[in-house]
């Protein structure tokens, strides 16, 4: 998954138009993708828009909820179960 588009895409989600925070923003993309792959054993596939767009939602919630103890949104749960779902419980891409 080419993390450079996720990052432009979540700041443009985030609203930011400066590169002030962009080491952060990597570091919480690569977080995600590693997570996913590691934890939950999905493998994102660039050309899926789908898994484009979970991976900027799901990056956006741990930038807005990093001082937050509330759980993830049902939404993203709903996404993310499907996506290990489907994914069939082993690491492989999708």
């Amino acid at each position: 998954m080419d993390t450079v588009v996720i990052v432009g895409l979540l700041k443009e989600r985030l609203g930011i138009r400066t590169a002030v925070r962009d080491t952060y923003l990597e570091a919480i993309v690569n977080g995600v993708v590693t997570e996913l792959a590691d934890e939950k054993g999905i493998r994102l596939v660039a050309s899926n828009a789908a898994h484009l767009m979970f991976a900027v939602d799901y990056a956006t919630w741990h930038y807005q909820s990093r001082d937050s103890s509330e759980a993830m949104p049902r939404h993203l749960q709903y996404r993310l179960h499907n996506l290990m779902i489907s994914a069939g419980g082993a690491a492989r891409e999708l």
